[in-house]
């Protein structure tokens, strides 16, 4: 085997094992930036409804996944259960899952609400 071939070889050897280390690098950045774009947000979520959910209380105002708006007036912790009274008649208690609650406005956040806009 003459210099120019083994030369040749030695280099296409070197380029074949740069091109697998930039395909490498090239698969950890997209894998990065789809964490950053996808995965992190999403955790960040999961992780203030959890909180949201932990805080619930007796009295809380709360929009369902429905639309609904209710009162608790009862909370299971076993079985992760709620139980929403709405209506103006208070006849209409449901029991349900406390997932299915979007948003948690307590007593004491309308009160100050409403102060604010009696300001104004």
């Amino acid at each position: 085997m003459s210099f120019a071939n083994k030369m040749f070889l030695e280099s296409t050897a070197a380029a074949g094992g740069m091109s697998s280390i930039f395909i490498i690098v090239i698969y950890v950045a997209i894998f990065g930036v789809l964490y950053m774009l996808m995965i992190r947000p999403q955790r960040k979520e999961q992780k203030q409804k959890a909180q949201l959910l932990s805080q619930l209380a007796v009295g809380d105002s709360v929009r369902t996944t429905g639309g609904f708006i209710g009162t608790i007036i009862d909370i299971d912790d076993e079985s992760s259960t709620v139980i929403v009274e709405f209506g103006n008649n208070k006849n209409c208690r449901i029991p349900m899952v406390k997932e299915a609650i979007v948003e948690v406005e307590k007593p004491e956040d309308a009160v100050s609400s409403d102060k604010d806009s009696a300001k104004k």
